[in-house]
C-alpha cells in the first residue's frame, strides 16, 4: 500500500499544481523571497530548499534497500480518492490555519505545487529520478496534528534539502520502458480532456 505522502504527492498533482503539459517553465534567476514584499512570515523562506532551488526538484535523491521490500498493492479507487480528500483538505487547512498573509499563501501554494509538478515529471521517466518517496520524511505524517486534533506548531527536524535522501522505490508497476511512454501521455491527456484541459 502506498504511504499517506505519496498519496499526498499525486493528490497535489491533480489538485493544486496545472496539466503537466501545462505548467509554465521560467528561467531559474535564482531569485530570493527572503521577506518579500516585507513580509516578517517570509523571514527564512530560502533557508528550505536553498534560493536555486525553489521546488526542491534539484536536491538529490539516494536510493535506499529495505529488508523487507515496499510493494505496490492495487486498492478499490474509490479508497484511494477518499485518501487524496483527506490528504487535500489537510493541506487547504495547513495554509489557511498557519498563514495569515494571502501574498505568503500564493507563494507557499506555488513552492507545493512546484515540487508537486516535479513529481509528475519522475512519475513520467522525464526527470531521470526513480519514482518513489523519502521514508523519514513520510514518516513523520503522524506529527502534523496534536492529540486534541489541533495542527501542530512544532519544528519537525528537517529542510527541504533533506527530501530524497531516503528514497523508497515501491516494486510492482507495471512501466514498461517500450510502451509506457505512450500510455502514460495517453493517460494524461484523458485526465487533462476530463478536467477541461485545452493543451496548447
Amino acid at each position: 500500500m502506498f504511504s499517506p505522502f505519496v498519496l499526498l504527492l499525486a493528490l497535489a498533482s491533480v489538485v493544486l499544481a496545472g496539466p503537466l503539459s501545462q505548467r509554465r517553465e521560467f528561467r531559474r534567476d535564482d531569485v530570493s523571497l527572503n521577506n518579500w514584499g516585507g513580509l516578517q512570515s517570509l523571514s527564512g523562506f530560502d533557508n528550505f530548499n536553498g534560493v536555486d532551488n525553489f521546488s526542491g526538484s534539484q536536491s538529490s535523491q539516494v536510493v535506499v534497500v529495505q529488508e523487507q521490500q515496499v510493494v505496490c498493492q492495487v486498492q478499490q479507487i474509490e479508497i484511494i480518492q477518499q485518501k487524496l480528500v483527506i490528504l487535500q483538505e489537510m493541506a487547504r487547512r495547513i495554509i489557511t490555519e498557519q498563514i495569515c498573509e494571502v501574498e505568503t499563501q500564493t507563494i507557499v501554494l506555488e513552492q507545493f505545487s512546484s515540487s508537486i509538478s516535479s513529481f509528475g515529471s519522475d512519475m513520467l521517466r522525464q526527470s531521470g529520478k526513480q519514482v518513489g518517496f523519502d521514508s523519514n520524511i513520510a514518516g513523520k505524517i503522524s506529527q502534523l496534528v496534536n492529540a486534541d486534533g489541533s495542527l501542530s506548531t512544532s519544528d519537525l527536524g528537517f529542510s527541504g534539502q533533506d527530501v530524497g535522501s531516503n528514497t523508497v522505490v515501491p516494486a510492482g508497476s507495471n512501466w514498461n520502458d517500450t510502451t509506457s511512454p505512450a500510455s502514460v501521455q495517453s493517460a494524461l491527456a484523458a485526465a487533462q480532456k476530463a478536467a477541461g484541459s485545452v493543451t496548447a
